[in-house]
């Protein structure tokens, strides 16, 4: 299921800082001290996105990267699909040939459902939403980028 990974994950890191603040211009040392990205990642990361016209660097003194165009303009999908592969593969838990050959498996609309919930999310949400943001930290002990733990349940037969 297309969620986004980890490169995406990280790419949005770099596209959300330079969001923050549109009108100013930053180099990648910084992005990367910001979003705790390593240097070598957030400068590959960048020369992807410039390819793709999502930012625009300058080199030299006074230079750095910029949003190429206004972050409302910018949705998440715009950059994790430079990283990831946006089409789901076939999630049936029949077997890769049976939805779409005939009646559905029993889970085939509540996959669908959930997939194109994540497309709309990822189209709907722009860069805007980090405008004027500045990123707090998490307070020591709080549970933000805890993991997450499941119970295991009894089966009943």
């Amino acid at each position: 299921m297309f969620i986004y990974g980890k490169t995406s994950s990280n790419a949005i890191a770099v596209m959300s800082f330079l969001a923050e603040d549109p009108s100013r211009r930053v180099g990648s040392g910084e992005i990367a001290s910001a979003r705790k990205i390593s240097r070598a990642l957030t400068a590959k990361l960048l020369t992807q996105l410039a390819a793709a016209g999502l930012v625009h660097g300058q080199p030299g003194p006074g230079g750095g990267y910029t949003l190429a165009k206004p972050a409302k303009k910018i949705c998440l999908l715009d950059i994790a699909s430079l990283f990831e592969q946006t089409e789901p593969p076939s999630l049936c838990p029949f077997g890769h040939d049976w939805c779409g050959k005939g009646e559905p498996c029993p889970l085939h609309n509540m996959i669908a459902g959930m997939i194109d919930s994540n497309r709309d999310f990822m189209k709907k949400t722009s860069l805007a939403i980090f405008e004027g943001q500045q990123p707090r930290m998490p307070a020591k002990g709080s549970p933000v980028g805890t993991k997450i733990r499941f119970r295991k349940t009894p089966r009943t037969t």
